[in-house]
């Protein structure tokens, strides 16, 4: 399945964008490091879905605005984003950060949404589980504790880095901290909201997540009872990468 390149000027910022398929719409919100390639995944579900998958403000090759001080800021893009696309019935996907992002948006406005789909987000903190500092880490220990099976880390760690992808990594990473900094990874108002998400959510982790642990998972089911949460064995903190298939089937189910 090809994807499409184009960029959307919303908001003052140039925002790249990747789409491909028929059907309704799904997008898919990235993490941290980015989405500087379409995956396997990605094609699978552009099978069954119109699958959108921007790159965020301040990530990769999208604009940097000024006005991008906090993830607050990055939900309320994504609802304009929603808008100016027109996308109803939308499936709305976020891994890790786009996890995150995915539930700030859905607190706010559900109205557009048919189901949100939230693999190993962040968002939250639980109690007495402990995620790693992404901050600290160099980038080869980040990429190996973001899978599980240690072939398909050292297969990413192979991958010749250009000047470009260097620099666009640099870029992930100051945005990153601009949003992600203090507090850790979380919005400690997130949780006392969470009751105004009103379409089905899927919760998926992957059981050997180093990043984010399965307690997290765990704990945000506790607050969001309706929810499902499918717990992947043999998957780290990128499950939708690692079993794609899995994956794929629990998001069309």
């Amino acid at each position: 399945m090809k994807f499409e390149e184009s960029f959307v000027e919303l908001d003052g910022c140039r925002t790249r964008l990747r789409r491909a398929g028929r059907g309704k719409p799904l997008l898919f919100l990235h993490g941290a490091s980015g989405a500087p390639v379409i995956l396997p995944f990605m094609e699978k579900l552009a099978e069954r879905f119109d699958v959108l998958v921007p790159e965020h403000p301040g990530y990769g090759r999208s604009d940097e605005p000024q006005w991008l001080e906090n993830i607050h800021d990055m939900a309320y893009f994504y609802l304009d984003f929603i808008e100016a696309l027109a996308l109803r019935e939308l499936t709305l996907v976020g891994n890790s950060m786009g996890g995150w992002i995915a539930l700030e948006v859905a607190v706010r406005d559900c109205s557009r949404l048919s189901a949100l789909v939230l693999v190993s987000p962040a968002g939250i903190a639980a109690p007495g589980v402990r995620p790693a500092d992404i901050f600290l880490l160099s980038p080869e220990d980040t990429v190996r504790a973001l899978f599980h099976d240690p072939k398909l880390a050292e297969a990413r760690l192979a991958e010749p880095l250009t000047p470009e992808a260097l620099d666009l990594a640099l870029k992930n990473r100051h945005t990153t901290a601009r949003l992600a900094w203090e507090p850790r990874l979380h919005d400690p108002f997130l949780p006392k909201w969470l009751h105004r998400i009103g379409v089905p959510v899927k919760i998926i982790w992957g059981e050997e997540d180093r990043i984010l642990p399965v307690g997290i998972g765990h704990h945000l089911k506790k607050l969001m009872p309706k929810a499902q949460l499918h717990v992947m064995k043999d998957a780290g903190h990128l499950p939708h990468a690692e079993r794609p298939a899995e994956f794929c089937d629990l998001v069309c189910r």
